[in-house]
């Protein structure tokens, strides 16, 4: 953990240079909007005002919880072990998308409580799954640093291979029902107001898991501002590891997208954790599920895709790629004022 300590905001004098660039483009001033100020943030984490994102990795973050027991979910564990080789050997619904968007998906075994035998399964499996959130804590103190300090690891190590920018994702059975504990916590709300579906609850099946996460607010009191004590009562495998990612981007000099709702709490960890990490991050959309908007708002983020996603695997997060694609072929392509002679637009007071 000594690498949070050397954290830094980021420097906006390359955020304010990327700003004069595009005011150099033949259009009126800042009117590609959000993507403006997204492509700004880029630049002040690479140190430039010619960013790229040309190289770009998904990591997601595969773990099981003990909270499955409880009956949150319409499926058992054995989904995770299923979903997570489909996804280290390329067929799932990330590995798709990827293939479009020209990313590398990096799949993880951070907890996942069966062995899978496939070779493009990283193993970093810190224990087979967390403990039940509904009769005690989700994992020790100890635990939760391992699993940030390997989403951490693992950002270093495509910080080393030139990735500049990573997407976030999990896939882990259950683990909407840590996640909405974790945001009644962060946000304040009661377990009702932050508390969704998932993959696809009925009305009982939505009672009974507002009732899980009412009873582990209860017996774990989570009440605290420190972002590890929190992983570690109420979290889960995924969300240290993700937790950790966006800490590593920070570290390393990464861009590093929020995915979904799991991806977001992960991401307000990291924040309370070391706070200039934000400064490192991108809101990839919004969430459907309740507490997804409320976490963004929480980190001073703005997404640019509202559109009621919610299948995880960073398959939110990762639409983002090709609107900053966009945005690089305005910024670096498109005519500019002094190519055309006519005058720039000016800002009004």
């Amino acid at each position: 953990m000594d690498r949070i300590a050397h954290i830094k905001p980021v420097d906006r004098k390359y955020a304010d240079l990327a700003q004069a660039r595009w005011d150099s483009v033949a259009k009126p001033l800042r009117s590609f909007g959000v993507l403006e100020e997204m492509w700004n943030r880029i630049a002040a984490v690479q140190r430039t005002d010619m960013p790229n994102i040309f190289n770009r990795a998904v990591v997601v973050m595969c773990a099981d919880n003990g909270v499955v027991a409880e009956g949150v979910t319409q499926s058992d564990n054995s989904v995770t072990a299923a979903c997570a080789k489909e996804i280290a050997c390329g067929r799932s619904n990330i590995n798709v998308l990827a293939d479009v968007y020209r990313a590398e998906v990096v799949a993880v075994d951070i907890g996942i409580a069966r062995d899978i035998a496939c070779r493009g399964l990283i193993n970093r499996k810190i224990c087979k799954g967390t403990a039940n959130i509904a009769v005690g804590p989700a994992m020790s103190a100890a635990k939760a640093e391992q699993a940030i300090q390997t989403g951490m690891d693992i950002a270093g190590e495509l910080a080393n291979k030139g990735i500049k920018l990573i997407v976030t994702g999990e896939m882990g059975i259950g683990n909407t029902t840590p996640t909405a504990a974790l945001s009644s916590v962060l946000l304040g709300l009661p377990p009702d107001a932050v508390t969704g579906r998932g993959a696809g609850l009925s009305s009982d099946g939505l009672e009974r898991k507002i009732a899980v996460v009412k009873r582990a607010i209860k017996i774990n009191s989570p009440f605290s501002d420190n972002g590890v004590e929190l992983l570690a009562k109420l979290g889960s495998f995924e969300i240290g590891g993700m937790t950790g990612l966006f800490l590593g981007g920070a570290h390393y000099g990464v861009t590093v997208v929020i995915d979904g709702v799991i991806s977001a709490v992960a991401a307000v960890l990291a924040s309370m954790i070391a706070p200039a990490s934000v400064d490192y991050m991108l809101a990839g959309h919004v969430s459907a599920e309740p507490a997804g908007r409320g976490l963004l708002e929480k980190l001073g983020l703005r997404a640019v895709i509202d559109g009621e996603l919610r299948l995880g695997e960073g398959t939110g997060g990762i639409l983002l790629l090709p609107l900053l694609d966009g945005a690089a072929a305005i910024y670096y392509n498109s005519h500019r004022f002094d190519g055309l002679g006519i005058e720039r637009y000016v800002e009004l007071k």
